[in-house]
């Protein structure tokens, strides 16, 4: 395609209208605004992308991210359903852009709308520290704290609790046990035409990003939302 226009970076945020544990999660006012708005203003102050998409089924999550200043320019496909990848989404999303709007970019940041304390610094320092390092593919993540995994044992019929870690259980202080991290869907980002390859942007060597696990937080049930609803004073 001669006409391509080739930008560097577009920010997607994937969000769905149909949310089974909170329903109409994305757009739930919380501390006076929809969920989503806090993403897509953290995305357009960081002044870091050619666009602030928002791939959505829902023509009120479209206009509400209008209203809130992000390009919501088609609905998200209906071949990208509820057992799709959230890596599914985005790549459909950079696949209408070439195909009907002849736009490609070289950087994609995947924001997830579930994550709104995550705010325009972590944006910065995590696209800084992609850059930085020339990653293909990095995954926002957070240091397990409390809630250690070391410990983390499965259940059986009878109740009968059998260690993930007997080793470490039984020979290691909490104090000399190798810190651990989980992703969060706060910030994902990768170089397009690698993502286009791998299809998941856990890619080939792909790095992880740590933050604050109060920036970092997703809200998937209600006791998330709580949380969230305690800490965003926090971030104001």
């Amino acid at each position: 395609m001669d006409s391509m226009v080739k930008q560097d970076r577009i920010a997607i945020i994937p969000a769905r209208g149909q949310s089974k544990r909170i329903p109409k999660k994305n757009i739930l006012n919380i501390s006076g605004k929809p969920m989503i708005a806090y993403t897509i203003e953290a995305a357009l102050k960081s002044g870091l992308f050619d666009k602030v998409l928002v791939s959505t089924d829902d023509d009120e999550i479209a206009r509400i991210s209008e209203e809130y200043g992000a390009w919501v320019p088609f609905r998200r496909s209906k071949y990208v359903d509820d057992y799709s990848t959230v890596s599914d989404v985005t790549l459909n999303a950079l696949q209408v852009l070439e195909e009907d709007f002849q736009q490609s970019y070289q950087t994609v940041v995947q924001l997830m709308a579930n994550c709104p304390l995550r705010d325009v610094t972590e944006i910065e320092k995590a696209v800084a520290f992609f850059e930085e390092r020339n990653h293909s593919f990095q995954i926002s993540c957070f240091q397990y704290g409390w809630m250690n995994p070391w410990w983390a044992h499965s259940l059986d019929e009878k109740m009968k609790a059998m260690p993930l870690f007997p080793k470490e259980m039984k020979t290691k202080r909490s104090q000399d046990l190798e810190k651990l991290f989980c992703p969060t869907g706060a910030i994902w980002i990768a170089k397009v035409s690698d993502l286009m390859t791998s299809r998941s942007f856990y890619g080939e060597d792909y790095r992880f990003f740590p933050m604050s696990w109060r920036k970092a937080l997703d809200i998937d049930d209600y006791e998330d939302l709580r949380m969230v609803e305690i800490l965003i004073p926090e971030t104001k």
